[in-house]
């Protein structure tokens, strides 16, 4: 992973120093309220419902032990004793003191970490596959491209006032697990019919109140001209882009508007003249960033016996077997898996974690993971590098700290928002939702015979929870005062991806659990063989779930 250097450590001192400056002055009343909002936001401040928020970076969702340790150690210190792990990879402080602020930004400082650009109208954290350099279907590993846009996009002058925020995420694999359709830009590294790798550049995505899909404006770019090329659809954006509505200044907006023809010749013309310019990557460059990523040292293992060892100890106790299954996957090096830990356990938080955790986990990929953790955009960790004769003893570690929960992928394995529990954003709770669904559909026997099934709940039309993408998605809304909850069917957030259609009417919040339970039951009734929930809906439409939800709620 990437380590800063002394550049870097005086850029993040400096910028504490100074903000703890602002803040003194904004407590005696020095800066309005008006001055400070943008000098918080620039600092991954957010004021909520009952505290601030404090969103801290974790650049393509990669951190080491060390940074876990200061994390369980800030939560303790300066918070309630646990932390969020956000839908872009982030964490999250949601009871700071606003006074202690600047001196959390200085502990983070002291292991690499800030929480510069994750608010405010700027580009935000890149973020990629939680499985990026270690999965089997990887064309390259995305993660120097991210830290190329990482150490272009920080703190850079021209874009650090933009019309609204402006996200990037980048896939590597030919599976996409970084949702990069759902993206201000969706950067694909793909490889032509010689084998050379390049770059698929999509532009205009994103959620929110006008979810749309991103589109392809650029089938083909040599990866030397990827920031001049990413500089190019900036500027476009940031000139043409409103600032008059904040609810239509994302660029999605702006290519709907023009139309991604026009779009992109008016990009072409502003790369014209930045192309082959100062911005233009190097081999060296590159080269430099891949440095960052180099392989551990990983052990010549005898895949056929690893498997073998792997197999006795699965058939000699089934409850680890399964979760082998649900939460361990292929690795490109022979003998190793890959090993998610899910944050979605029955009666907690989805996404929240524990300082012990935090400490157990940085203790566990001291000694199973090369000192490396990942967090993931569905709000789970990830430990990467875990050789395959190891999983029994780990699983009994995480087990024992409630980090073992076998459903990743299915149905309890809910993204979801903080919502009215914390955000002042949000029409309605997104907690009780979750644990209510994962309450109700406790028989996993049940979740398994139902298949992979992905089920996400926002709290407001901002769609942190990405209930648009969700196989079933879930809204919070206000009906005169009152919490109901809209849902929605059909999204995908995959290579096919599609956003989610309307049922019909919201339904208060006690009947939630059962309408989805009736259209889990119409799924069932309707699928074919080795039909996933996705492709049943696909088939069938929406009327039959329609017809289902409401003829039993009435």
């Amino acid at each position: 992973m990437y380590v800063y250097d002394q550049h870097d450590q005086t850029i993040i001192d400096e910028r504490v120093a100074q903000f703890r400056d602002q803040t003194a002055r904004f407590m005696a009343g020095e800066i309005s309220d008006g001055e400070f909002l943008p000098l918080r936001l620039q600092n991954g401040l957010y004021l909520q419902r009952l505290a601030p928020m404090l969103r801290i970076a974790v650049p393509y969702g990669l951190m080491n032990s060390s940074q876990l340790r200061k994390l369980a150690s800030i939560s303790r210190t300066y918070d309630k004793g646990y932390v969020h792990i956000s839908t872009r990879q982030n964490v999250q402080l949601n009871w700071p003191l606003l006074e202690e602020v600047p001196d959390i930004l200085a502990e983070l400082a002291t292991v690499q970490m800030h929480a510069i650009q994750t608010s405010g109208n700027c580009i935000r954290n890149t973020t990629t596959d939680q499985f990026a350099g270690v999965a089997s279907d990887e064309l390259e590993d995305p993660r120097p491209y991210c830290e190329i846009i990482r150490q272009w996009s920080t703190l850079h002058p021209e874009f650090a006032f933009l019309p609204r925020k402006f996200k990037i995420a980048v896939c590597g694999s030919t599976q996409d697990r970084a949702a990069i359709h759902y993206h201000d830009i969706g950067i694909e590294l793909v490889a032509n019919e010689s084998g050379e790798i390049g770059l698929k550049i999509l532009v205009g995505g994103g959620l929110g109140r006008t979810p749309a899909i991103g589109s392809v404006i650029c089938e083909w770019l040599d990866k030397q001209h990827l920031l001049t090329y990413l500089e190019a659809i900036l500027r476009v954006y940031n000139q043409h882009g409103r600032r008059d509505n904040k609810y239509k200044a994302r660029i999605k907006i702006l290519v709907k508007a023009m139309g991604i023809d026009a779009f992109r010749e008016m990009v072409e013309k502003q790369w014209s003249a930045l192309k082959d310019g100062p911005s233009t990557l190097t081999e060296k460059e590159i080269t430099r960033a891949r440095s960052f990523f180099r392989d551990p040292s990983y052990l010549t293992l005898d895949r056929a016996k690893a498997m073998s060892d792997l197999e006795h100890d699965c058939a000699r106790d089934p409850i680890f077997a399964n979760w082998v299954t649900r939460n361990t996957q292929e690795h490109r090096v022979p003998g190793y898996r890959i090993v998610t830990l899910s944050l979605k356990a029955t009666g907690f938080a989805p996404g929240d974690i524990t300082a012990e955790q935090l400490e157990l986990l940085a203790e566990l990929s001291d000694y199973y993971s090369f000192g490396e953790i990942r967090s993931t955009h569905q709000q789970n960790m990830v430990l990467g590098d875990v050789q395959a004769s190891a999983l029994y003893t780990l699983w009994q570690r995480l087990q024992a700290a409630g980090l073992a929960t076998p459903n990743i992928g299915y149905l309890t394995d809910i993204i979801c928002c903080p919502g009215g529990d914390y955000c002042s954003l949000a029409n309605a709770k997104s907690l009780p939702i979750a644990e209510a669904i994962q309450t109700r559909f406790d028989n996993l026997d049940y979740v398994y015979d139902l298949g992979p099934l992905e089920l996400n709940i926002s709290g407001c039309m901002n769609a942190c929870g990405h209930h648009h993408v969700g196989q079933i998605g879930i809204l919070g809304v206000d009906k005169k005062g009152q919490e109901f909850y809209q849902i929605c069917l059909g999204g995908s957030q995959a290579k096919d991806a599609s956003v989610g259609k309307i049922l019909g009417p919201s339904f208060k919040q006690k009947d939630v659990p059962e309408v989805i339970d009736r259209i889990l039951f119409t799924y069932v009734t309707l699928r074919q063989e080795d039909e996933n929930f996705l492709d049943t809906y696909r088939r069938v439409g929406i009327h039959p779930f329609k017809e289902r939800a409401y003829a039993q709620a009435d």
